[in-house]
C-alpha cells in the first residue's frame, strides 16, 4: 500500500519532471504538458490537505555528514505549498497565452515551483538550503532571458543580495549543528540540541540576514523594485518572485524553534524594524508612477506586516502573519498579471495613462477588486491576516502596532490613486482603443480573486490548519 508520507516528494519533484519533459515534447503540446503537470501537482496538494497533512518522511541522505532527506507538508507549510501550486498553475496558463514560443518560460516556472515546494516541505536545514538555492536559479534565468534593457544590473543586485544572505545562512546552519552537538541537520534533532548563550544570538543574526533578504525587510530590500521593474512585462516572473518571498516562513519554521532566547532578546528591535518597513514601503509606493515598482513596494509593505507578526512571538499575530504570507501571494500575483494585461493592451506600465475603464470594464473591475484584497478590505483574506497581526502585536507593543496600522491608510491612498489615474482619469487624445478581457484572462484574474474572497469569508479551513503548527512552534518559547 502507498505510504502517504511520500506524497510531498511526488508533489515536489513532479514539476521538475514536467520541466524536463517540456524540452522533449513537440512544440504544439508543450502548453498542455506544462498545464497538466501543474494541475496534477495542485491535485496532490489537495490530497494532502484532505488527509490533514502528510506526516514526516525522514531518510538518511548523506550519513557521513549528518544530512537527511526529511520532508513534511502539514500546517503552515501545507497552506503555503497549496498557494504556490495554485499560483504556479495560473502562471502556466498565462504564459501559454502571452509568451511567444513559451517552452523555456514554462520549464522555468515548473523548475522554480519544485524549489519553492521543497522549501516549504524541508525539515532538514541542509535540505532547506538546497531548495532555497534551487529556487534562485530559475528566477535568475527568467530575468536574464526575458528581462528588459537594464536586466543585468537588476540581476547582479538580486544575486548579490541573495548569495550574501545565503552564505551567512550556511555558516549559521553549520554552527547550529556543531555547536549544539546534534547528530544530524534534521530539525527534530536540532531542536533537542540547542545552542545556548551568545553563540545563539550570533547564529540567529546570520540566519536572520538571509531571511531578511527574502522577506524582504528594510534595509535589505534594495534589489526588489529593480527586480520587478526589469522582469518581463507579462508579470509572470513577478508571480514566481512573489512566491519566493519565503523569509517569513523560514523565520517561523526554523529561527523561532532553534533560536528561542535570541528571538525574545531581539524582539523589540525587530518589531520596530518590521513596522518601519511596512509604513516606509507604503509611503514610497505612493510616489511611484510605474505599476511594477508600485506593486513591488506594496508587496514589501505586506512583508513588513508578516515580519511584525512573526517577530512579536504572539500566537494571534504569528497566525495572522502566516495567513497573510500565504494569501497575499494570490492577490499580489494576480495584480502583477493584471498589470501585464494592461501593458499588453497599451504598451506602457505608467500609472497615468487614464481612461482604461471605458474600453476594458471587466479588466478594471477585477483589478479594483484585487486592489481591495491587497489593502485588506473586510471580506478578503488579507483583512484576516493584517487584523490578526495588529491585534497580536498590540498585546506586545501598542505603539508599534499603531505605527504599522497607519500603513492601512497609506495603502488605500497609493492603491486607489494609481487605480484612478490608470482606469478613470480622462483618456489622452489619440489613445489606442483598449480591448477587454478575453478567453483564459477571465480565469487568470478571476480564480485568485475567488479564492481570496472565499478565505476572507470562510477562514476556518486555513486557520484550523495553521493554528496547531503555530502553537507547536511557539511552545519552544515557553509561552508568549
Amino acid at each position: 500500500m502507498f505510504d502517504p508520507k511520500w506524497l510531498p516528494t511526488l508533489m515536489i519533484f513532479l514539476p521538475l519532471l514536467g520541466s524536463l519533459l517540456i524540452f522533449v515534447t513537440p512544440n504544439r503540446w508543450r502548453d498542455e504538458m506544462a498545464g497538466f503537470m501543474a494541475a496534477v501537482t495542485l491535485g496532490l496538494g489537495l490530497m494532502i490537505w484532505y488527509a490533514g497533512g502528510s506526516g514526516l518522511l525522514s531518510l538518511n541522505w548523506i550519513p557521513a555528514l549528518g544530512i537527511t532527506y526529511s520532508v513534511e507538508l502539514s500546517g503552515v507549510s501545507l497552506a503555503l505549498a497549496m498557494v504556490t501550486a495554485f499560483m504556479s498553475f495560473i502562471a502556466v496558463l498565462y504564459a501559454a497565452r502571452r509568451i511567444p514560443n513559451p517552452g523555456t518560460m514554462l520549464a522555468l516556472i515548473l523548475a522554480m515551483e519544485t524549489g519553492l515546494l521543497g522549501i516549504f516541505a524541508a525539515r532538514d536545514l541542509i535540505l532547506f538550503y538546497v531548495f532555497f538555492e534551487d529556487a534562485l536559479l530559475p528566477s535568475l534565468l527568467m530575468l536574464a532571458i526575458y528581462g528588459k534593457a537594464h536586466r543585468m544590473r537588476a540581476l547582479v543586485k538580486f544575486a548579490a543580495y541573495t548569495l550574501f544572505g545565503s552564505l551567512l545562512m550556511l555558516v549559521s546552519i553549520i554552527g547550529v549543528r556543531y555547536l549544539g552537538g546534534s547528530p544530524t541537520f534534521a530539525l527534530v534533532d536540532l531542536k533537542q540540541n540547542l545552542v545556548t548563550g551568545p553563540a545563539q544570538t550570533w547564529l540567529y543574526l546570520g540566519f536572520l540576514t538571509a531571511m531578511a533578504v527574502k522577506l524582504p525587510l528594510w534595509p535589505l530590500h534594495a534589489w526588489l523594485p529593480d527586480f520587478h521593474e526589469q522582469n518581463h512585462d507579462s508579470g509572470i516572473p513577478d508571480v514566481m518572485g512573489t512566491l519566493y518571498k519565503v523569509g517569513g516562513y523560514g523565520l517561523f519554521t526554523f529561527a523561532i524553534p532553534l533560536f528561542p532566547d535570541a528571538s525574545l532578546e531581539l524582539r523589540p528591535i525587530l518589531m520596530g524594524l518590521a513596522a518601519f518597513t511596512a509604513l516606509y514601503s507604503a509611503w514610497i509606493a505612493f510616489g511611484q508612477q510605474d505599476w511594477k515598482r508600485l506593486l513591488a513596494y506594496a508587496g514589501l509593505s505586506h512583508m513588513g506586516f508578516v515580519a511584525l507578526g512573526v517577530f512579536s512571538l504572539n500566537e494571534t499575530a504569528v497566525i495572522g502573519a502566516m495567513y497573510l504570507l500565504a494569501f497575499q501571494n494570490l492577490y499580489t500575483g494576480a495584480l502583477f498579471l493584471s498589470v501585464g494585461m494592461v501593458q499588453e493592451r497599451i504598451g506602457s506600465l505608467d500609472t497615468r495613462v487614464g481612461g482604461l475603464m471605458t474600453g476594458a470594464g471587466a479588466l478594471g473591475g477585477l483589478t479594483m477588486a484585487l486592489w481591495f484584497a491587497s489593502i485588506a478590505v473586510p471580506g478578503f483574506a488579507g483583512f484576516i491576516g493584517e487584523f490578526s497581526v495588529l491585534l497580536g502585536a498590540y498585546q506586545v507593543s501598542p505603539w508599534l502596532a499603531f505605527v504599522a496600522g497607519l500603513t492601512t491608510i497609506a495603502a488605500a491612498a497609493y492603491a486607489l490613486t494609481a487605480f484612478q489615474t490608470t482606469f478613470w482619469q480622462a483618456r489622452p487624445l489619440g489613445g489606442v482603443v483598449v480591448r477587454d478581457l478575453v478567453h483564459t484572462e477571465w480565469l487568470i484574474l478571476g480564480l485568485p480573486l475567488v479564492v481570496a474572497i472565499f478565505f476572507g469569508v470562510y477562514s476556518a479551513p486555513a486557520l484550523n490548519l495553521m493554528q496547531p503548527a503555530v502553537k507547536s512552534v511557539l511552545a519552544a518559547l515557553g509561552g508568549n
